[in-house]
């Protein structure tokens, strides 16, 4: 389904996508503007000839699963040996997940994959479960992270930086052809399979070696 961008800032759970491609997608193409929370986030050695992109959502459940089954390995024996770098990229499917990744990049940059994994490792508790308010959970974990509730009000009042977030994910997905999450590319290759197991996001990361 495509949607315009407004229509998904100003509406509820919807997917975005772009009208308007961009003449190139490159690694460092976030369009900061200046704004220090658009910088990348990326965990591993910089000295590392192979990147891995991973654009999530964080109401995914797709997503949740990889982070919790498979990420950890990836993160050990790929991430923490120097073998790969990781780009995280948000591309939220809904009001939610935008709201949470606007937090998660309000965080220190050293933060923000820990707290990340923790909002998938409980997503279905703060996002799904009957009879809660998503929004207040999520201020809960926010709070946990260090966030206060003044500060929680303040990120979720800033439209400048819930646009910027979209503008990318508009951009991403325009260019790239993201119709679904987790989306991987390992370099500049697609890799359709890497969320199916670790011995599949292995052998991606092999091909690109």
């Amino acid at each position: 389904m495509t949607i315009g961008r407004r229509a998904f800032l100003a509406a509820g759970p919807l997917l975005v996508a772009s009208a308007s491609i961009p003449r190139a997608w490159s690694e460092g193409a976030d369009g900061t503007a200046g704004d220090l929370r658009m910088t990348p986030r990326v965990i591993g050695s910089p000295d590392a000839k192979i990147t891995v992109h991973e654009w999530f959502s964080l109401t995914c459940t797709h997503c949740a699963h990889f982070s919790e089954t498979i990420f950890p390995e990836v993160k050990t024996k790929l991430i923490d040996t120097g073998k790969i770098r990781y780009r995280f990229h948000d591309f939220p499917l809904d009001q939610l997940a935008l709201l949470a990744a606007m937090v998660a990049r309000s965080l220190p940059v050293e933060r923000y994959e820990s707290f990340v994994s923790s909002l998938f490792s409980s997503q279905m508790q703060w996002a799904f479960s009957q009879g809660v308010d998503p929004v207040a959970e999520l201020r809960k974990h926010a709070a946990l992270a260090g966030i206060s509730s003044a500060e929680f009000d303040r990120i979720n009042a800033d439209d400048a930086f819930r646009e910027a977030i979209v503008n990318k994910q508009d951009r991403d997905g325009a260019f790239l052809q993201i119709n679904s999450t987790p989306h991987f590319r390992i370099n500049e290759t697609p890799a359709p399979d890497a969320s199916l197991s670790y011995d599949d996001f292995a052998k991606a990361v092999a091909k690109a070696s």
